[in-house]
Order: structure tokens, then sequence, then C-alpha cells
């Protein structure tokens, strides 16, 4: 097992009504800007109960955060905030309004005189202070109610970058099952997918014998294997809910990632084909992984054969015949969970695998994986496996 360093300041307020938990979270003199996406938390009641919950405080609004969020919306938001005085942000939604929350934190304290995309171009090393947020969660999966990282697209240059900062680490995220009762199908299905591989990115590299980490690990793939069709055909089932959203949070709030390799290759070849596709995240990570695994199954080797085993219960036949079959499951899992595993089956006519690698090549992505084995070579044959 690697060194680690594990700080996880979140305040978790986990369960069905939480959210009346709200106001003693919050400073009592604070100017709050709350966030949001589009119309659900509208339509529902939750902003209506949270307004309820803090009447009296100063309160501001933005909504519109996109799937995806993008700078030039974000903008408009820190623009509000710098002019408002506010500090504090009440993100309210799923991990794209807590990824543009968490970019208006740092951005508002950023050099007016300079562009806050520098932010992103040094993956958060700028960042010295941000205005301190908060968290209601409506959509688990992304984990960004309980970590440092976020994800920005930018339209105007067809750019989509993450940044890290220990100053956009919520202070708190309300967690409450009941509040996803009402979400998509496709996004239920999304977030047990996104959740399923943040997962495996920080499992399915080599063996450095933490075995606590492991199965961790493999108790999060399990449950979201177990709970996840379940969510889709009992939508107001609690406890299926319950355990998909507490997942999500373990998965990336740093946990299972503490003393052991990471891949991530996965996401940033995901990134590129949402910004030139439109693609939702959790769909390009469907088409990308079971490609990138057959890609890497020499270097990945032992530890398919742990998951072959220990997640998907394969342990007869050869080594190859094992792993073929883990990484078979998987994509059965993805496509059981309503998402395509090809990315022909989403109606494109071509990959555009060209100004792809472009990409990747612009943003520094050129030695992706746990060994930085991962060239443009070898990314554009798995981008072409993904057809």
């Amino acid at each position: 097992m690697h060194n680690f360093t594990l700080h996880t300041p979140t305040k978790i307020l986990f369960g069905k009504g939480q959210v009346a938990q709200l106001r003693e979270q919050l400073p009592t003199d604070a100017r709050i800007l709350i966030t949001y996406g589009g119309g659900s938390v509208v339509r529902s009641g939750l902003l209506a109960q949270i307004r309820g919950e803090l009447a009296g405080m100063s309160l501001f609004e933005f909504g519109g955060i996109e799937p995806n969020p993008t700078y030039e919306t974000l903008m408009g938001a820190v623009t509000l905030a710098r002019a408002e005085q506010i500090d504090f942000l009440l993100a309210v939604g799923g991990g794209s309004v807590l990824d543009g929350t968490k970019f208006i934190a740092a951005a508002a304290h950023y050099d007016p005189a300079r562009d806050p995309w520098h932010i992103l171009e040094t993956v958060g090393g700028e960042v010295a202070s941000a205005i301190p947020l908060g968290a209601v969660l409506t959509l688990p999966a992304t984990g960004s109610e309980m970590n440092m990282g976020a994800v920005i697209t930018r339209k105007s240059s067809g750019d989509k970058q993450h940044f890290f900062s220990p100053f956009v680490m919520p202070r708190f995220a309300v967690l409450d099952p009941v509040l996803t009762y009402t979400l998509p199908a496709r996004q239920v299905a999304n977030g047990v997918v996104d959740a399923f591989i943040h997962t495996l990115e920080q499992y399915l590299t080599y063996p450095v014998n933490a075995k606590v980490q492991d199965r961790f690990a493999e108790g999060l793939l399990l449950t979201l294997v177990e709970e996840g069709p379940k969510a889709l055909v009992e939508p107001e089932n609690y406890d299926v809910r319950a355990n998909i959203m507490w997942s999500a949070t373990m998965a990336l709030n740093g946990l299972i990632g503490a003393g052991v390799p990471q891949d991530w290759a996965t996401h940033m070849l995901g990134h590129e084909l949402t910004a030139l596709h439109g693609l939702d995240h959790a769909q390009t990570l469907a088409v990308v992984l079971p490609a990138l695994l057959q890609a890497k199954r020499e270097q990945k080797h032992a530890k398919l054969l742990q998951y072959a085993e220990r997640v998907w219960d394969l342990r007869s036949g050869s080594e190859e015949d094992r792993i073929d079959g883990a990484i078979a499951a998987t994509r059965d899992f993805f496509e059981r969970m309503g998402l395509k595993t090809r990315l022909r089956d989403y109606g494109m006519a071509d990959a555009g695998i060209d100004t792809l690698l472009a990409k990747l090549a612009e943003h520094g992505m050129t030695a992706l994986g746990e060994h930085g084995d991962i060239d443009l070579v070898q990314s554009q044959h798995i981008y072409e496996a993904a057809w």
C-alpha cells in the first residue's frame, strides 16, 4: 500500500427529511446564493421547501446550470456573486450543479483582471481561496458532494476540463434518498454507471496489497450491481435508493483511492467524447471502458482476475476466459442499465477520432493510465474499438 494523506471534512446529513437541518449548517448572517439546474427542483417543490427552511436569511438564486456545466453560464453566476458580495453558496441538484458551484466559488475570488478559465488550465493550482459552499444532493452519481474536484465545459472552444482544490470542498451535504424518487430512468442509470466506473478507475489497476481499499471497492461494485437495476423498476424503494446514494458518495470521496494507484484514462477519453458529440458523461464511460479494458488486459491482468472472481463470481476456466467473462459481464451490466456500449449505437455517423486525438494532445492527455502508457496511438485504438 502506498503512503497517503486523507482528509474528508465534509459533514454528511443522510436520510429522510434531513433538509430540515439545513438552516443549522449555515452562518446566520451569510449572504447565500442558491444555485440549481433546470426546473426539477422547482417542480418537485424542493426549492420552495429550502426557501421556507431559510426564511429570513439573505438569499439570492441562480438557476439554469446545465448538465456538463458550461463556463459561459457559470460566469453569469460569478458576476452575480461578486456584485452581491455573496459569502456562502448552496448547490441544490446533482453533480453538474455541484461542479458548477465549485467553479463559481473559486472564480468569484479569482483575480478579476484575469480569465477564470485559467483555473481549469492549471487544474486548480491557482486557486488560493473560494466562497464556502454546501449542497443538497438530488442526483447521486459523481461524488462531487464530498470531494474537491469539478469538471467544466467551455462551449466556445469545445473544451471539457477538470480542476481540484481543497478550497472548494463542500462544508456539508444533505443526502436524502427520497429526493431521488422522481429522477428519470436515464439519470438513475447514468448515476449508477458513473459511480461504478469511478470505483473501477481506482480499483482496476495493479495490486499493492491494499486489502481494505480493495474490499471496500468490491462492496461498492456489488451493491451497485445488485441495486442499480432495482432502482429502474422500483423507483420509490427507499432502501435501494439509499444504498445507491451512499455508494455514489463513497465511490469518490477519497476513501477507496487512498494509498492505491489510479487510472482515470476512461474519464479523460470520455470527456472528449462529451465535448465533441454531446453524449452524457456516463454514456461515454460505458462506451470507453470495455474497449480500454481489452486494450490494457495484460497490464491489468492480476486485478482483472480478482475483479472477475470477487465481483462476477467467475472462478472456472482459463485466466484469459475469466478476464473475457469479466469484461463481458461489465458491458452487459451497462446495457441492462440502459446505456449503450458502442459509439455507433448512439446514432452518430462518424466518431471524429482525428478531432478527439487533437483535443487530447491539446490538453496534454498523452500519457494516460496508472502506468502513463496510454499515448495517442493507444487512445486511437481504444476509440476505434469503442466504435
